[in-house]
């Protein structure tokens, strides 16, 4: 086995997949009865890894992954944005993706395009952890863009005007709101019409293994169950929450990332210095006992490490979606059956070539 930290985490493989979607941690859509997140203490969890900066940095990997993800997506909108607003910002990855040159490659070189930055007047970063959004103020890319960094209480009430903004997006922090439906609805306001709403969120397949893992070390050990990742929402159930929102032309695609650690502690250890550890609002005080995490890793080792592989696979579902607040003028869908091509004839009447 590999001591701890003895490699960094690397991204295994990229997989599209919906046929093999979990369900056991999805969250029912429409308005939570009770507070699931216990919002104090994801704050002071992105405050604490925010103060060890050289930390937090080297496991910004899938942040600053995810962020030029989202933001390739906005390659394929040909209008400027004067105004947008990245929600829950973080360490402001999003504005540092938006920096980068992107490479076009419809070009038989591949040659580079202009950053997006170009096409944007103005950022508003918002973010509730004073320390994580100011981590990175003084590096190059704030120069390369006009950031306006805004701390707020919590994400969950939007104190801008409507019409307010070009686009807004979000990367890798919606999935930590209690009331997202409500959270969708503000967004929607704050946009102006026909403007876009561009988000990635971790969705409820994220880390099943340690998920798993950690249940089996659990019953082992204590003989029952605690929750020690928390729930996330269903992709099944983000395309009916835009709608609920107000939202037309909807995507929603999913995305695994699967990363290699060489064992559960430094995943674990990872995931504090994110600031992404469990933050349920009734979760068990204290760190874990010694003997759960013993068993949790060698439980991990024996149901998901490969054979032949150095460390043990983690799997980061994302969830992104599109979203477009109602224009006057609009694109409109067809009406169904107004089609002049059949189905059948580009698929050469359902038969397949013999070979």
């Amino acid at each position: 086995m590999l001591p701890l930290r003895a490699i960094r985490p690397t991204i295994l493989r990229h997989c599209l997949t919906t046929s093999s979607i979990r369900t056991y941690a999805a969250q029912t859509p429409g308005n939570p009865m009770l507070e699931i997140f216990d919002r104090r203490t994801k704050h002071l969890q992105k405050d604490r890894a925010a103060h060890n900066v050289e930390e937090s940095r080297k496991v910004d990997y899938l942040k600053d992954e995810v962020a030029m993800r989202l933001c390739e997506r906005l390659l394929d909108i040909k209008r400027t944005f004067p105004n947008v607003l990245d929600l829950g910002a973080n360490s402001c990855n999003i504005a540092r993706a938006l920096t980068q040159p992107n490479i076009d490659y419809t070009t038989p070189d591949d040659t580079q395009t202009p950053p997006l930055a170009e096409r944007i007047s103005k950022l508003t970063c918002v973010e509730t952890s004073r320390a994580l959004l100011h981590r990175d103020e003084d590096l190059p890319f704030n120069k390369e863009i006009d950031i306006t960094r805004e701390v707020t209480p919590d994400l969950e009430t939007l104190s801008y005007e409507p019409n307010s903004f070009d686009a807004v997006l979000s990367s890798l922090s919606i999935h930590w709101v209690n009331d997202l439906p409500a959270l969708l609805a503000q967004v929607n306001t704050i946009l102006k019409p026909d403007a876009p709403f561009i988000a990635a969120m971790f969705g409820g397949d994220t880390l099943f293994e340690l998920r798993g893992s950690m249940q089996l070390a659990d019953m082992e050990r204590r003989g029952g169950v605690s929750p020690h990742v928390s729930p996330l929402a269903d992709v099944r159930d983000v395309g009916s929450l835009l709608t609920r929102a107000g939202f037309k032309m909807q995507t929603v695609d999913v995305e695994d990332i699967v990363v290699e650690f060489p064992d559960t502690f430094a995943l674990m250890q990872d995931l504090q210095a994110m600031g992404e550890s469990n933050a349920i609002m009734h979760r068990e005080a204290g760190p874990l006992s010694r003997d759960v995490l013993l068993a949790n890793d060698a439980i991990y080792h024996a149901l998901h490490r490969e054979e032949g592989a150095q460390g043990i696979p983690a799997t980061f579902r994302l969830i992104y979606m599109i979203g477009w607040k109602e224009g006057k003028d609009q694109a409109q869908p067809l009406q169904r059956g107004s089609g002049d091509v059949n189905l059948k004839d580009l698929l050469g009447g359902g038969q397949f070539e013999k070979p």
